[in-house]
């Protein structure tokens, strides 16, 4: 006799918002926020594209690019943007002050914090003093993701820099030396000295407590 073909068990397919494709719906929206301050920025100072391009060494079509949001800046390039464009690298979180931040302002609510998301690098920084383009001290909460790095390549800029590992562990390199900083570590160095940092670790996110001071002008 014949017996019909038992029937395929139909699997069940979970519909699922996964954070992570909600992240990268936001990444691009991260990316134009940040490529229109950078714009705007270069117009209040009246300088071209082309005189940003020569005094970076980035070509114009690539700043063209990120002012337009279609290229994701390294923390290294952003750094040297903010340098020529005479700004703290605060300045450029991509979202001006509010209404409440101004240059007297004191406090900053933790739900209000501009974050800037290198997401391509796994590089990430909350501002955690009042936003405005005219600080030259700020305070920044920083996160490594797992293998998160600024790059291979050595970067300065104008200021001063210090930090306190607050979770994990972080590569520092400054001039040709590396040091390992483990959670209750802390660090100092001019930033016109060439450095990177960057988390070793394949499973475990890193958090910097992170003080950035500019000292002068473009």
């Amino acid at each position: 006799m014949h017996r019909p073909a038992a029937a395929k068990p139909v699997k069940k397919v979970k519909v699922k918002a996964s954070a992570r494709a909600i992240a990268k719906a936001a990444e691009p929206a991260m990316d134009v926020a940040v490529g229109r301050r950078i714009r705007d920025l270069r117009r209040i100072r009246q300088f071209s594209l082309e005189t940003v391009a020569s005094r970076t060494e980035l070509s114009i079509g690539f700043l063209s690019q990120i002012e337009r949001g279609l290229s994701s800046p390294s923390l290294r390039v952003l750094a040297t943007l903010a340098d020529v464009l005479g700004v703290g690298i605060a300045a450029l979180f991509g979202a001006s002050p509010n209404a409440d931040g101004a240059p007297d302002q004191v406090v900053t609510r933790g739900l209000q914090r501009p974050e800037l998301k290198l997401w391509r690098t796994g590089v990430s920084k909350q501002l955690l003093s009042p936003a405005s383009p005219d600080n030259r001290l700020n305070l920044f909460l920083v996160h490594l993701e797992p293998g998160g790095s600024t790059g291979d390549e050595l970067y300065t800029h104008d200021g001063e820099e210090a930090g306190l590992v607050l979770e994990g562990e972080m590569m520092l390199t400054v001039d040709r030396e590396t040091w390992s900083l483990k959670t209750g570590d802390s660090f100092r160095f001019a930033s016109r000295r060439p450095h990177r940092f960057s988390n070793p670790a394949n499973d475990a996110k890193a958090v910097v407590l992170w003080v950035n001071c500019v000292t002068g002008t473009a």
